[in-house]
């Protein structure tokens, strides 16, 4: 696929051709970056009568990690901020527009859209999440924060879950579809 002299380990074999682990690397989206060089989607946002600005919680959002990075170094124990640290991330970097505090089914919208949102945290190993199916959500936003507080997020579309008959939707964040 790309030219390259290919020796056992340096790629996969697809569809009668090998594909470097270099390519492949290039095509992903969403490599993990540091919470200190988060870039915003925009800079204001209308939110329920506040003048919701996306630098200051750019701010807010690094301060907050270097709380928690903080409180980790101290303890070795991490600061279980994670869910709230997810959503930030994703006003941020994807223009979730959250509702309103206690409003079951969804967390926001992005681009008319309700969204759901699960954080994984450097606790996990599994890059794999349990969302309820009852919710009203039309997509589902998985955001990975690393043991070194590096953020990684992929948004899914509610189809592309897998359990969709039972209680509960399993998405995965490597992978667009999980068995889990």
């Amino acid at each position: 696929m790309n030219g390259i002299d290919m020796q056992h380990g340096d790629g996969v074999w697809d569809d009668g051709e090998w594909i470097s682990w270099e390519w492949i690397n290039s095509q992903l989206e969403d490599d993990p970056e540091d919470a200190r060089t988060i870039e915003p989607l925009e800079e204001f946002q209308s939110r329920e009568g506040f003048p919701f600005s996306v630098l200051k919680q750019t701010e807010v959002f690094i301060d907050l990690v270097d709380c928690a990075e903080r409180h980790f170094e101290n303890t070795g124990r991490y600061l279980q901020v994670w869910g709230e640290l997810g959503e930030i991330y994703a006003e941020i970097k994807f223009g979730l527009r959250r509702h309103g505090t206690h409003k079951a089914g969804s967390d926001g919208t992005i681009d008319g859209r309700l969204v759901e949102v699960k954080t994984i945290s450097p606790e996990k190993t599994s890059d794999r999440v349990l969302v309820k199916s009852q919710g009203d959500f039309e997509q589902l936003l998985i955001v990975r924060i690393g043991p070194d507080f590096e953020f990684q997020g992929k948004l899914f579309e509610r189809s592309a879950l897998k359990g969709i008959a039972g209680k509960f939707l399993r998405g995965r964040l490597r992978d667009e579809v999980s068995d889990a």
